[in-house]
């Protein structure tokens, strides 16, 4: 098979969808790999590298889509790159298609296979190619949000682990799965107090199991929520409902319940935003006030540290990568049910019922 790897043209992203070790696997299976000049500039890797790992470097990005069976790349497609997509081409990335009608309707038209990495899922039902870049957002979450509590970007002016003799800051986190984990992890490494809120019971007694003291947990509900934000410096959104859109658990009206410089970073962004007034932001313009209420919510927050994004992802991915290089999208994904979890649109035809639920379509709009 025929693998491209284009460069990322999303705003300031500088992952690359595969490192020169995961060409090297495709090149030693016998597959033929182009991948875009200096596509993997921004995470520390160079033409050359890929070159000596057995790459071909094609100059354009027209090129690597018209020579190409299967596209791997990290972020969805964008405008530019629809046109770009041929009948039958594999095109697997993140794709988040609950969050862009117009993504997924030029997904259909181009009736490509479109394998997503967000809904691909492992026997626990877990998303294990989700999962790396989870916990470098739900981490980063934590750093961008304590940056911008700081009073010259207008936030509250708190430090979050505090100093002797003034408390630490608190942080709220909504959601209990890998975003929330790691977030909570790193504003407790800070000495932050952190109060996490999940819908399962199971989580939150994990949680209470592996944190220490000052994080403490609390059942999710409306009630809780607008409770707990009126005394609260940071709140993260890590909620996540597979495949689907996120649902709004902080309302426009709450913002006026939180204290002016009270900062929101919402990681769900790629699936719609936990926050009714959640728009995506760019690493370039990352922030916008409503409300006297600071929002982040950057799109693709990975693409800030490319180079431990992109091992991680490639860490992840290239095993399913191999599998369909090897055996073609149909065969790998009869073999491999979790892969074929990951299937979204086949030709023209949405499979995945939450993408028809996101955009309430009846099934024969799919």
């Amino acid at each position: 098979m025929i693998v491209g790897v284009p460069k990322e043209i999303k705003n300031n992203e500088s992952r690359v969808g595969m490192t020169p070790a995961g060409v090297f696997e495709l090149v030693k299976n016998n597959h033929t790999v182009y991948v875009q000049a200096r596509a993997g500039e921004g995470s520390g890797f160079f033409d050359k590298d890929y070159q000596q790992a057995g790459a071909t470097i094609l100059g354009t990005i027209a090129e690597v889509y018209a020579s190409s069976d299967m596209i791997v790349k990290v972020k969805e497609p964008i405008a530019e790159e629809y046109q770009l997509i041929k009948e039958g081409q594999i095109v697997f990335t993140y794709f988040h298609f609950a969050s862009s009608e117009a993504l997924t309707k030029a997904m259909i038209a181009s009736k490509s296979i479109c394998i997503a990495y967000e809904t691909v899922e492992d026997d626990e039902g877990t998303l294990p190619l989700l999962t790396p870049m989870s916990e470098v957002a739900g981490r980063m979450a934590i750093q961008q949000g304590a940056k911008y509590l700081e009073k010259p970007v207008k936030g509250r002016g708190v430090l979050l682990g505090g100093v002797p003799g003034v408390a630490p800051g608190k942080v709220l986190v909504l959601g209990a799965g890998t975003v929330g984990i790691q977030a909570a992890k790193m504003a407790a490494g800070l000495g932050a107090h952190v109060t996490i809120l999940d819908v399962n019971m199971k989580r939150l007694r994990y949680v209470n199991d592996v944190m220490p003291s000052h994080v403490v947990t609390e059942f999710s509900s409306e009630f809780n929520i607008r409770k707990l934000i009126k005394t609260h410096d940071l709140i993260i959104g890590g909620v996540l409902l597979k495949g689907a859109k996120a649902p709004n658990l902080i309302t426009r009206d709450m913002l006026k319940e939180m204290r002016p410089g009270t900062v929101i970073v919402d990681v769900a962004v790629d699936q719609g935003g936990c926050v009714e007034t959640t728009k995506a932001t760019t690493h370039e313009d990352p922030i916008y006030i409503i409300d006297d209420v600071v929002h982040y919510c950057v799109a693709n927050m990975p693409g800030a540290v490319p180079y431990t994004s992109t091992v991680a992802l490639t860490n992840v991915t290239l095993p399913y990568v191999l599998k369909l290089a090897n055996m073609g999208w149909r065969s790998a994904c009869n073999l491999d049910k979790n892969l074929s979890k990951g299937l979204n649109i086949i030709e023209g035809e949405v499979v995945y019922e939450e993408i028809t639920e996101a955009f309430n379509w009846e099934p024969a709009m799919a």
